[in-house]
């Protein structure tokens, strides 16, 4: 995040909204200086035909009502992070490299009506990215925002939940989304790409391995990837739960139920090594002075914060390295929205892309 040589001039003090956006792989959310925010599934929908156009009364469908009509629509996930495909699991997603890159535009415009702008305003966006977002990534997000935001800044979305929480000095932030974890290294000014690494080890990894997991152990059953997504998000957990984890599956259309409480269990610890992993690698390069404050100083945030147990099973892990403290965010939804939000109304103009229509 540096100066932009295409920055606007000055940045206007009326007529602007300023937006905070995170763009996630599963979820997006906008927080906006009107007080308007909001959250959706990040699935855009296209009908597939004029019956399903006539039947829907729409060209575009997004979040939940997307997915609940995915049979008559060709059926995007357009800020697809990480290496899990889902394509390769589900295929009721399309992969079409033009379409997703419209899906992007369209899921972004949808988002921003949310937050139910003024017709004369300039809408002045932070976009949360990947910590180690590609130059080629942040420029297909740069060309899907032409013509619905007026000026735009990429920022990590580590840095964005640290920044709105105030963790700016000697603080690790890890945050666990659907296609990536995304960690960063805060000691008081803007990280470099050194305090930053990105992981696949994130909710989709967690869904491929309870896909696989289920499928072993009990072949007999059908279900989809959506629906073993949906078991994660219900039940995912990895501290003492008083109830195993049961669910109805139809095995050859006959409704049967099946305990997946280890399945899961299993399926969420697999993400916990490379985390901290990551973590050991930040903490291990940096000021020796500074390691012991860092360590005992972690931010977990993020949906995948939401996992009960997930904290403690990080923490359990860094003992194993040298011991530390890890606090989860209290709103895992909104906090990198919130963020991008505090910055975009503290940053000078200097640092803003200024899009043409």
């Amino acid at each position: 995040m540096l100066p932009n040589a295409n920055a606007p001039q000055s940045k206007p003090e009326a007529g602007v909204l300023f937006v905070g956006i995170d763009l996630g792989t599963s979820h997006t959310a906008i927080a906006a200086s009107n007080g308007n925010r909001c959250s959706i599934d990040s699935i855009v929908a296209y009908p597939r035909d004029v019956i399903s156009q006539k039947a829907l009364g729409k060209d575009k469908l997004f979040g939940a009502e997307a997915w609940r009509h995915k049979h008559a629509c060709d059926v995007y996930r357009p800020m697809q992070k990480g290496d899990v495909k889902y394509a390769e699991l589900d295929g009721a997603l399309n992969r079409d490299p033009a379409r997703q890159q419209q899906a992007v535009r369209d899921l972004m415009q949808h988002v921003l009506q949310l937050a139910k702008p003024r017709p004369d305003d300039l809408v002045y966006a932070v976009i949360g990215a990947p910590a180690q977002a590609s130059i080629h990534s942040q420029k297909a997000l740069l060309d899907a925002a032409r013509g619905v935001l007026d000026c735009v800044m990429i920022c990590s979305e580590p840095f964005a939940v640290a920044y709105g929480l105030q963790f700016l000095t000697d603080t690790l932030v890890i945050d666990i989304g659907a296609g990536t974890t995304d960690l960063c290294r805060m000691h008081g000014s803007l990280p470099a790409p050194e305090d930053q690494i990105t992981v696949s080890a994130a909710g989709d990894a967690v869904d491929r391995k309870l896909f696989e997991l289920l499928k072993a152990a009990y072949p007999e059953a059908s279900f989809t990837v959506n629906m073993v997504k949906g078991f994660k998000e219900k039940f995912a957990a990895l501290a003492k739960v008083d109830e195993p984890v049961r669910v109805t599956l139809p095995v050859r259309g006959v409704p049967r139920e099946f305990d997946i409480t280890a399945q899961v269990r299993q399926a969420v610890e697999s993400i916990v090594p490379e985390i901290v992993g990551s973590l050991h690698q930040l903490i291990g390069d940096y000021d020796p002075e500074f390691q012991a404050a860092m360590r005992n100083n972690v931010l977990l945030a993020g949906g995948g914060s939401q996992i009960i147990g997930l904290d403690k099973a990080i923490e359990r892990k860094l003992n194993e390295l040298g011991g530390g403290r890890v606090t989860r965010v209290q709103e895992p939804a909104f906090a990198g929205a919130n963020g991008a939000l505090h910055l975009a109304q503290d940053m000078p103009a200097e640092f803003w892309q200024q899009l043409d229509a």
